[in-house]
């Protein structure tokens, strides 16, 4: 038997982060904590993280959607061997849950929370949930350093430090000043770093327009861009998979990926777009099983991919690192979003010279979250 309980944290951010949906200053996690009645030392913790305007997840309603999942996990429901029997595990859940949709699918912050919890509770509590290499500390995931949007001078100063941290691939957020500007930020990376030192990612956030993202594209491969996600706004097919067959730059589905859970679905998509990526955000797809499907058809189709995480604490960034630790990924992930909160939930979790790295020497501190009654 467990005990089970969910617990509200709200993240505040060291800076205002800018996106092309806004600037956020702080935003909103849940954590499910599950307890072993029997050993009430072991815990299992998950996180339901959520973005504003991005996660399908309803705000307004998560707090009362877990408080029945842990209500009905409390009633004894068997959750032994995850994450092989996960979607058993969720069928179950569903016929206990009073929502119209009595499916957790149109929940994916919640599934990921409840997956990664459940598995941190089976392998022991010690947020230790896919073990190896990575959590040992012999081996790092090399990940890109983030440049949020900002002014010129904050973009051009984010620049600096992650170039004098260590990084070599840096992914920069654009559509939030004139495109004229970002060019300039653009240039002086380039005039600074050649391709064979610094690798550009560009993250559009689906800003642009079809007809200018052509152009914009056109004008960036001039710089020897590595890739754009998500030029244009999600749910345009036709417009994407034009995008993708000409673009000189290769092209990532990033928010393309929300909201389709069904195999049959996301197989039609990555076929009528044929990207050059996806990315994968455990949070908003669906979790870390979900997630793994989505990999295995764009490999099927010859698409790459790689692994970000979506403004989880370390609770939630831990899951998705030793997670994508696991797959032998050489492609550099987007992982470097721990050092963003003023709050944040001490943990091993490390960035050194632009990898990140479990220390298995340091202790996680989760006495924010109250494991215990």
């Amino acid at each position: 038997m467990i005990q089970a309980r969910h617990i509200r944290h709200t993240l505040h951010f060291r800076f205002p982060a800018g996106t092309s949906r806004g600037v956020l200053h702080q935003k909103d996690s849940w954590f499910i904590v599950l307890r072993d009645r029997n050993n009430p030392g072991r815990t299992g913790i998950g996180e339901c993280s959520l973005i504003p305007g991005l996660s399908p997840d309803p705000a307004d309603a998560v707090p009362a959607i877990l408080e029945q999942v842990c209500s009905r996990l409390e009633q004894g429901l068997p959750v032994a061997a995850v994450p092989g029997r996960l979607e058993q595990v969720y069928a179950e859940l569903e016929q206990g849950l009073a929502m119209e949709e009595h499916d957790l699918k149109e929940y994916p912050a919640i599934r990921f929370a409840l997956e990664t919890a459940l598995t941190d509770l089976e392998t022991g509590g010690s947020r230790i949930l896919f073990p190896g290499a990575f959590t040992a500390g012999h081996k790092g995931i090399p990940i890109n350093g983030l440049i949020w949007m900002g002014d010129k001078h904050t973009m051009l100063q984010q620049v600096g430090e992650k170039i004098d941290t260590g990084f070599r691939v840096l992914k920069m957020k654009v559509g939030a000043i004139g495109f004229s500007e970002e060019l300039e930020i653009i240039r002086y990376i380039r005039n600074t770093f050649s391709p064979a030192d610094l690798e550009i990612r560009i993250d559009a956030n689906g800003a642009w327009e079809k007809e200018e993202a052509t152009g914009k594209l056109k004008i960036l491969s001039e710089f020897t861009i590595h890739s754009v996600e998500q030029p244009v706004k999600a749910g345009q097919w036709e417009a994407m998979a034009e995008i993708c067959d000409t673009s000189p730059i290769p092209v990532a589905l990033d928010e393309e990926l929300i909201g389709i859970s069904d195999p049959a679905q996301q197989h039609l998509l990555l076929e009528k777009t044929r990207p050059a990526y996806i990315i994968l955000k455990p949070s908003l797809v669906g979790g870390i099983a979900a997630s793994t499907t989505w990999i295995s058809i764009a490999e099927k189709l010859g698409i790459g991919w790689w692994v970000t995480s979506a403004l989880e604490s370390n609770i939630g960034l831990n899951a998705i690192a030793q997670w994508t630790a696991t797959l032998e990924t050489k492609l550099p992930q987007g992982l470097g979003t721990g050092q963003l909160f003023t709050n944040n939930i001490p943990s091993p979790l490390e960035i050194r010279e632009g990898q990140l790295f479990y220390n298995p020497d340091e202790k996680w501190d989760t006495s924010a979250i109250k494991t215990t009654s």
